[in-house]
């Protein structure tokens, strides 16, 4: 069977979130999807269903469970159907739960995809291992169905984190996003030319994921939250792991979100199942 290795929201190889994607005609048993994820031992291990040239269906797992939404791998499928199992420019991936996501492809490569937006509403109660696991003084907590999203005083402080990632692992599926508002003063490299809107990291140590390096679905609630505190319907983020991604963001009406980005292919092989 196919197996592909995607590196996603970047332009270059080992840059982003690398993802790998399997497309079948029809879905592998559960049990064996786990294994092939816990074998690929990547953040997520997108599995690919075809409907027809311009349908799919989509599931994602970590190396150790079944997620409900993954950006980055979507946006790594996105670019395995494009370039070896549709002509469509446009298609539609149908998502149990969350509905369909339609992606298309523009003539730079660029991948773009129309997603729910999954709101966070601000907290003031939130878990005391959260302030305890995290080391630099933050302004606002909020939370939406995936994650505790932090906001920070400054991007030198999202840098500087070093989360306790043994107690954020207590929060259980709720994962952690810390934030802030990018500003000139900070370097954050990939492009010297390029302004950030904002700059991100995400940690799901319960998930068996310690930090996420790019995070397509946490963006479907922060660039919100910078959209309305900007005042801009259109944001360029930052995701700043060690391997850096740019996921370029534009709010939409109906409670929607297109999130877009770039793609390359790592590996391309066969696994023996």
């Amino acid at each position: 069977m196919k197996i592909y290795q995607v590196d996603a929201f970047s332009h270059e190889l080992f840059k982003g979130n690398p993802a790998a994607v399997l497309v079948s005609k029809t879905w592998l048993a559960d049990d064996l999807m786990q294994n092939i994820a816990l074998e690929n031992n990547l953040s997520e291990t997108a599995f690919v269903k075809m409907i027809d040239a311009e349908n799919f269906e989509i599931r994602w797992f970590t190396p150790t469970t079944e997620v409900d939404f993954c950006g980055h791998a979507t946006l790594a499928s996105s670019f395995v159907l494009f370039k070896d199992y549709t002509e469509a420019k446009t298609i539609q991936f149908h998502v149990k739960n969350l509905g369909i996501f339609t992606v298309q492809q523009q003539q730079d490569g660029k991948i773009c995809m129309n997603f729910p937006i999954r709101a966070a509403q601000q907290v003031e109660d939130y878990p005391d291992i959260l302030r305890q696991a995290l080391t630099k003084p933050f302004k606002n907590v909020y939370i939406n169905a995936q994650a505790y999203i932090v906001e920070y005083e400054s991007v030198q402080d999202v840098l500087d984190e070093q989360p306790n990632l043994e107690l954020l692992k207590q929060l259980g599926q709720l994962r952690t996003a810390i934030t802030a508002q990018s500003s000139v003063d900070v370097a954050i490299t990939a492009s010297a030319n390029t302004q950030y809107d904002c700059v991100s990291r995400y940690f799901a140590p319960a998930m068996g994921i310690a930090e996420d390096p790019v995070t397509g679905s946490i963006h479907t609630a922060i660039a919100p939250l910078w959209a309305e505190k900007l005042q801009q319907t259109e944001l360029v983020a930052y995701q700043a792991s060690a391997r850096g991604g740019v996921l370029y963001c534009k709010i939409l009406p109906n409670d929607r979100i297109e999130i877009s980005g770039y793609a390359q292919l790592y590996l391309q092989g066969e696994i023996m199942i």
